[in-house]
């Protein structure tokens, strides 16, 4: 089992600018963390090991994806299934990876990306660098909107943003089932994407 720290920024829909969101740090720092390799491991295997009481949260290991593979089923051992989405690495500087070398990306509908769960979780974060403003939101069961959060505008690595590139969003609600991204006829990338069970 691996503990992850990590240091969180996170914009909202509210409000349109930067805050701390330190339930995120919470979040991850306060469970069992597992890298989730594409083609091993069960999540049932995981949570009957995983203790008691103790949320399980698991961080994607895109690094073992091809690129330009397209992703969907990879992870489903691990309870998540995407649509729309494919493993690249960056050739453009100013998509930079926030780890290793391969990051989502939208396709083929670019600036769109979902991921369902096989089972509710309560917890999902992505680091995103983007070339427009990005909607990051979740849906329960019926697809109905749980909560939803923003990085206000493009995020590209040296650019004039206020945002820097791989900024962490995050969603916290009951019984999530499906997440999306969306960049308004943009581009972007995710990296280090994270659930919590």
């Amino acid at each position: 089992m691996v503990r992850r720290g990590v240091v969180v920024q996170q914009a909202t829909l509210k409000s349109d600018t930067l805050i701390k969101f330190a339930d995120s740090k919470y979040a991850l720092e306060n469970c069992d963390v597992h890298i989730a390799s594409a083609w091993k491991g069960q999540l049932a295997e995981t949570l009957e090991t995983a203790r008691v009481g103790v949320p399980t949260c698991v961080c994607l290991n895109l690094e073992e994806l091809k690129c330009f593979e397209p992703v969907e089923r990879q992870y489903e051992h691990w309870g998540v299934i995407f649509q729309n989405s494919i493993a690249i690495q960056p050739s453009n500087p100013a998509f930079p990876t926030h780890s290793g070398l391969i990051v989502l990306m939208g396709s083929p509908r670019s600036g769109y990306i979902e991921a369902s769960f096989l089972q509710p979780v309560n917890f999902v974060s992505a680091y995103v660098t983007s070339s427009q403003r990005l909607v990051m939101s979740a849906y329960d069961r019926d697809r109905q909107l749980l909560v939803q959060t923003v990085l206000p505008g493009a995020n590209l690595a040296n650019s004039d943003s206020a945002v820097p590139p791989n900024t962490l969003l995050s969603v916290t609600a009951k019984n999530i089932h499906s997440v999306t991204f969306c960049a308004f006829d943009g581009q972007f990338t995710l990296d280090d994407f994270h659930f919590c069970i």
